[in-house]
This record gives structure tokens, C-alpha cells and sequence, in this order.
């Protein structure tokens, strides 16, 4: 694919991408922004993109990662905007004054992560504090696939010695 079929290709998709973004940020400012975004990390990274592939797919997988990644970093820094008609930041800190079942909550998944054993609980915890597989396989001197098995063996170990914390989309 040449230069100007992909730049072609990607400004064909820039309206899907819109509407794709609209639907993560649900703020059309945001949208924009990250749609931009995307399209820039698009051109940037071009070589990446294996020709005669699904390059729509390629480009939204490449915005939903920057979206991620952006969430994530908001988190991380304690505050997220809420995007209603009053706009105001909604900080995402916990107060000291956690009850009594907070901490008992907390103190069960913490001894249950202890009771993963290191193999298992060195890769997950690295996972959960936002290491990226390829930083963890890389720090622990094993293989990615390795990597990706055992935070999913203890994630589901986890899931079976705490089925009280079990997610509920009710």
C-alpha cells in the first residue's frame, strides 16, 4: 500500500472513526481529540500495518488502545472529569476513612494474591499496577505467552478463592 492509498484510506475512515470515538468519550470535543490522535499514531506507526489485512480494524484496535491507555492514565492520576451538563472534576481518591468491610474486603483479595504463590503472583500484580506484558515478560526474563498464562491462571484462582468479589453485569 503506498503512501497516498493509505493516507486516502485513513481519512475515508475519519467519520466512522468520529462515531467511534463519540461512543468511548461521549463528549464530541473528546471525540475529535481522539480520533486526531488516532489518526496521527495511524500515520506514525504505518509500517506496522501488514497490507492486503483489515485495515479498519487495524485503525479502530489502534483507537481503542490509545482510549485505554488514556483512561487509565486518568485513573492513575486521581481525578476524572465528568462530562455532564455541570461540568466539574470528580476526584477518584479514596478518603482515609474506609469502613470496616472496605478493609476486610481488601485484606481477603490481598491474602488471596499472597496465596498465589510468586510465579503466579509477581506477573499479576505487575499486570494490575499497568506493566504491559512485553515489560513484564522482559523484567522477569520469560516469554510474553508465558506472561499472559499465568495472570490468567491467577485471575481465575483468584476468582474461584473469592467468588464474593465476582463481577456482576446485573
Amino acid at each position: 500500500m503506498s503512501t497516498i492509498e493509505f493516507n486516502e484510506a485513513l481519512i475515508g475512515l475519519e467519520n466512522n472513526l468520529q462515531s467511534f470515538a463519540l461512543s468511548f468519550t461521549r463528549n464530541r470535543e473528546d471525540a475529535r481529540d481522539l480520533t486526531q490522535e488516532t489518526m496521527l499514531k495511524a500515520i506514525t506507526y504505518r509500517n506496522y500495518y501488514t497490507p492486503q489485512t483489515n485495515f479498519k480494524a487495524w485503525v479502530f484496535t489502534i483507537m481503542r488502545n490509545l482510549f485505554i491507555n488514556q483512561y487509565r492514565r486518568r485513573v492513575k492520576s486521581g481525578a476524572i472529569f465528568d462530562h455532564s451538563k455541570e461540568v466539574f472534576l470528580v476526584g477518584n481518591i479514596h478518603s482515609h476513612e474506609d469502613s470496616a468491610i472496605e478493609k476486610i474486603g481488601v485484606k481477603d483479595i490481598n491474602r488471596q494474591i499472597n496465596l498465589l504463590g510468586e510465579e503466579y503472583q509477581t506477573p499479576f500484580e505487575m499486570h494490575f499496577e499497568g506493566f504491559k506484558y512485553k515489560e513484564i515478560a522482559d523484567k522477569l526474563g520469560i516469554p510474553i505467552g508465558t506472561v499472559k498464562s499465568r495472570i490468567f491462571i491467577a485471575r481465575k484462582k483468584l476468582m474461584e478463592a473469592l467468588p464474593e468479589f465476582a463481577f456482576s453485569a446485573n
